[in-house]
């Protein structure tokens, strides 16, 4: 098998990767690995004057926007006031088990930041896409259970924080699968493909049970490896709808590979009825007619 590293990424000169959550953890790796290879990527961050630092020494083309993907307001002003190309829209950023709060729009802000957020910005960013789209999801969707009438936790009983967030990555896939579908039914060149980093050492986790897991070397990984499969799914020919991960032991760690997400994820019905419930809980078509 073939051991992929960025290394191997191609000449990248003339693309831009747009990046949300870029100028941090496993997302500031993707960016900086990106900008060697020659893109210019645009960092769409929270905050531009952390990211500036973050990444000082990078070198390359680099770009820096204002985005808060928990924001939709902040969202669709990016969208609308962004002009350049985007070849490649990496939806990176993400938030994990964090504290109940509720966006400006009243929305939930973990599943905002990693669902509706990226749902948003897909939608109003693709007719400037030409060449894919990468979502970025987590093994743990394998736990997810949706509940279609109640996406935003206004009811959530015995749920927990860490079912939210399950919750919110296994809609990141069905979104993908339903966004290739259409892409399919339009004759579109672009793809839409899912990545997810493994088991990571990372400030993501912070609030997270997967901190244990940092007693078994084995079974976690640091950022830069962590990164090869969002790498891999945002420059190498893969399908439409690939799931790229680790390639070892339970998919925790090691290089990059092309394997299956859960089969509650490849569910064509639940795909469409959920982007059908999501663009009426974001109102994007109310909003941003033509886009959705």
């Amino acid at each position: 098998m073939t051991r992929w590293t960025a290394d191997q990424m191609p000449d990248l000169t003339g693309r831009t990767v747009v990046i949300t959550g870029g100028g941090r953890g496993i997302g500031l790796v993707v960016t900086r690995e990106l900008a060697r290879a020659g893109a210019h990527v645009v960092v769409a961050v929270r905050s531009v004057e952390k990211a500036r630092r973050a990444l000082t020494g990078t070198g390359g083309d680099l770009e820096f926007q204002q985005l808060d993907v928990s924001d939709l307001d902040s969202v669709r002003t990016f969208a609308h006031s962004y002009t350049g190309r985007v070849d490649v829209l990496i939806n990176n950023a993400g938030v994990a088990r964090i504290p109940a709060a509720r966006t400006a729009q009243g929305l939930d802000v973990e599943t905002a930041t990693n669902y509706f957020g990226p749902f948003v910005l897909t939608n109003l960013l693709l007719p400037r896409v030409t060449d894919r789209v990468v979502s970025v999801s987590s093994q743990l969707h394998r736990f997810g259970r949706l509940r279609l009438d109640d996406l935003d936790w206004r009811n959530p009983g015995f749920r927990t924080m860490l079912d939210k967030y399950n919750a919110s990555k296994l809609a990141m896939i069905l979104f993908s699968l339903e966004l290739e579908r259409r892409l399919t039914a339009e004759g579109s060149p672009v793809r839409s493909i899912v990545a997810h980093p493994g088991v990571v050492r990372s400030e993501l986790n912070a609030h997270s049970w997967l901190n244990v897991v940092n007693r078994f070397p084995a079974l976690v990984q640091d950022v830069e490896p962590a990164a090869l499969p969002i790498l891999y799914a945002a420059t190498q020919d893969v399908p439409g709808n690939a799931y790229v991960g680790p390639g070892g032991l339970f998919h925790f760690t090691g290089h990059p590979v092309v394997h299956k997400p859960s089969r509650a994820a490849r569910n064509p019905a639940t795909a469409t009825r959920l982007w059908q419930a999501t663009t009426a809980l974001t109102d994007i078509g109310a909003h941003d007619r033509g886009n959705a």
